[in-house]
Parts: structure tokens; sequence; C-alpha cells
């Protein structure tokens, strides 16, 4: 297993993407729009091949109350879809909430959600 990104909420998308490149020569993808949530991401990767993940929500306004501008979740790759279902399982027989069922998202990703003992976020992905 390997963590596969980090991902932060920021108030400005372009300037966090702006900085990164800048300071940290990260690359950024394409720009992800769904309007329909009013959701917005970048993924930047850095030399090393690291990932980091910088998203904008027209709902997430403040912090810390509920989702918030820092550490949104964690990732971690398993390899596969069934690895991810079973994974998910596990978490699930151990008593872990389950916040989001396996499936594939909008932006081409299958992945599940789970919360770990403080209730962080932490994405099982393939």
């Amino acid at each position: 297993m390997k963590i596969e990104h980090m991902a932060l909420w920021t108030k400005d998308l372009n300037r966090m993407k702006e900085f990164y490149e800048r300071y940290f020569n990260a690359s950024a993808s394409e720009r992800y729009d769904n309007k329909q949530k009013g959701f917005s991401s970048y993924f930047l990767t850095f030399e090393s091949g690291s990932r980091l993940e910088i998203m904008t929500r027209t709902d997430i306004t403040t912090s810390p109350a509920g989702e918030h501008f820092g550490y949104a979740h964690l990732a971690f790759s398993v390899g596969s879809k069934e690895q991810v279902d079973q994974v998910t399982e596990t978490f699930r027989k151990d008593g872990f909430e389950i916040a989001g069922e396996p499936r594939t998202t909008g932006d081409g990703y299958y992945e599940s959600v789970v919360r770990d003992s403080d209730g962080n976020l932490i994405e099982i992905t393939i």
C-alpha cells in the first residue's frame, strides 16, 4: 500500500496552484469542475511523483466546523477494484464508518471513503 495523494481545501484555487507551482515545482493537471456540486480541483504532481489535490467548493467558506480549509483526506492506493471493495468490507467489519460506498466518481476514480478512529476521511482507491 502507498499514500496516493493528500488533499487540501482552499478559498482561492488558482492562488494555491500558483504557489505550489512556483515554490515547489509542481505540475498542475487540467482543472476539474463539477458545476452541479460547486466543486473544482487540480492535482499537483511533484518531481518525486507525490501528488497533492487542491480543492474548492462553493458551500465550504469557513473553518473549522465540518469541512474546512486545510487537511481534507488521505488517499491510499490498494491496486484494484476488488481490493477497494475488500478493504472497505474490512473497515466495515471492524466497526469503522463507511462515509462513501465503493463507486466510480465523476473524475474517474474508483474509491470508497471511510473514517478513521478520529473521524478523518480516508479514501481507498485503485
